[in-house]
């Protein structure tokens, strides 16, 4: 936060083994430059980063023949999907260095099974994804979705047929987690909540600011960097549920340093240069004040989640447009930052099922969409340019971020904004979380921002 840096302690087995993965090498890319991978191929060794724009361009050269794409973390190489028998669309993305795979399935199939479930099945504790390396949509339900809903389920995924889309169980259950880098707090009726603070960055009025998680900005309007302490930041806009789970909050001192960069614990920083798009398959970190640093793999894009309202017994708050991820997260990790080692900002916590224990999915609001929504900007460039988590962000607890893959429940886990409400959830430097951070369900704390008491989140 601003001015000061919060001390967290960096704890647990997963934490320390995420560590090793990306502290060696903060501040600097752990990837080599492109090259061509030797022989006759035109198959080029790339950076995520690098195979995320790759896969950009393509989409925009293949047009309707393009399906969607990966990053091979293994051999550091983007598979690209294709449907078109066109040999020239083929020798045109061999050119461009990606390895090609022919599917049956075509992007406008997969996104019309997708509205399809939304139609069929917007059951609370549910989420769907585009899967490109099975070219298939994975539905996923938590452990709330039984008898007649389970049995609709499985009818609409039926539906689609066994080509298109597969479905799973996950033994948590879907909510938001209020979380992330630093802790933020807020007072309200009934309690204080608990978020994390994202990356600093730069609003459109050339203020200081941070991005968080929308649930988080909907439960409160005023956040501290104590949990006693006065207001230094208001929540500019927040958007939840719908289209999106993110929130812009102003820094009251237009004098705030705020760095942009993440704390990785230990003294380590990693610097933010840039927002960027996720690419299936790439490795990520995030960090949180409940358990600390942790990193896996993205495994989903555009994903939709639906939690169960907090304010409607028989309701539904929707998100879409998520990242899927399989790094654990737990209560009080709500608006931390997923990020990359190379020092891409990716995304936000949002919520999921699951805990750093036992595994589960944790779904993430996309920084880019997030910074094109609200204006703002990410880097270097005035006080609060700098959109890591500098001060805030990058405080970011250390380990104790990502909170538990469980907490994530999943995509219904966002559930609404009042899920948030908790945000006390995030677990506090130091260990802080709330009550141990044990209050997983308080993450879903009241949707109308009452969020249980201290970190119910």
């Amino acid at each position: 936060m601003p001015k000061r840096k919060a001390a967290i302690a960096v704890g647990g087995v997963a934490a320390l083994g995420a560590a090793a993965l990306l502290l060696p090498n903060a501040n600097a890319s752990q990837d080599q430059d492109s090259a061509t991978a030797g022989g006759t191929a035109d198959v080029k060794t790339l950076k995520a980063t690098d195979a995320s724009d790759l896969a950009g361009r393509l989409q925009k050269i293949l047009g309707d023949a393009f399906a969607g794409s990966y990053y091979d973390s293994g051999k550091q190489q983007l598979v690209v999907n294709v449907v078109s028998g066109d040999n020239n669309v083929v020798v045109q993305a061999k050119k461009a260095g990606a390895v090609v795979r022919q599917v049956d399935n075509s992007t406008a199939e997969l996104k019309a099974a997708a509205r399809t479930l939304k139609a069929r099945a917007t059951i609370p504790g549910t989420s769907w994804a585009v899967d490109p390396r099975t070219d298939k949509v994975l539905v996923t339900a938590d452990s709330t979705v039984t008898g007649a809903n389970w049995n609709r389920l499985q009818s609409a995924v039926r539906g689609l047929g066994s080509g298109m889309a597969t479905l799973k169980k996950s033994s948590g259950t879907f909510k938001t987690f209020v979380s992330g880098g630093d802790a933020i707090f807020s007072q309200v009726p009934g309690g204080s909540v608990r978020c994390s603070l994202g990356f600093n960055v730069t609003a459109s009025d050339g203020s200081p600011a941070f991005l968080t998680a929308g649930h988080c900005g909907v439960a409160a309007k005023e956040w501290s960097d104590s949990e006693t302490g006065r207001p230094i930041a208001t929540v500019d806009q927040a958007t939840f549920p719908g289209e999106g789970d993110f929130s812009l909050v102003k820094y009251n001192d237009p004098n705030t340093q705020a760095p942009s960069e993440v704390n990785a614990g230990n003294g380590q920083t990693v610097q933010i240069n840039q927002a960027a798009d996720a690419t299936v398959g790439e490795t990520v970190f995030r960090m949180g004040s409940t358990t600390g640093l942790h990193d896996g793999q993205v495994t989903g894009l555009d994903a939709t989640v639906n939690f169960q309202s907090e304010t409607d017994p028989n309701g539904v708050d929707t998100v879409t447009g998520l990242i899927q991820t399989d790094v654990c997260a737990e209560p009080g990790d709500s608006g931390g930052s997923l990020f990359t080692q190379d020092g891409s900002a990716l995304g936000l916590t949002s919520g999921g099922s699951g805990d750093c224990t036992s595994g589960g999915e944790t779904f993430f609001q996309p920084v880019t969409t997030a910074l094109q929504a609200t204006g703002a900007t990410l880097g270097a460039g005035g006080a609060g340019a700098g959109a890591g988590a500098g001060n805030g962000a990058g405080d970011q607890a250390g380990a104790g971020d990502q909170a538990g893959a469980g907490d994530q429940a999943g995509a219904g886990d966002q559930a609404g904004a009042g899920d948030q409400a908790g945000a006390g959830d995030q677990a506090g430097a130091g260990g802080d979380q709330i009550g141990g951070g044990a209050d997983p369900s308080g993450a879903d704390a009241a949707d109308d921002g009452s969020s249980a008491p201290a970190g119910s989140h």
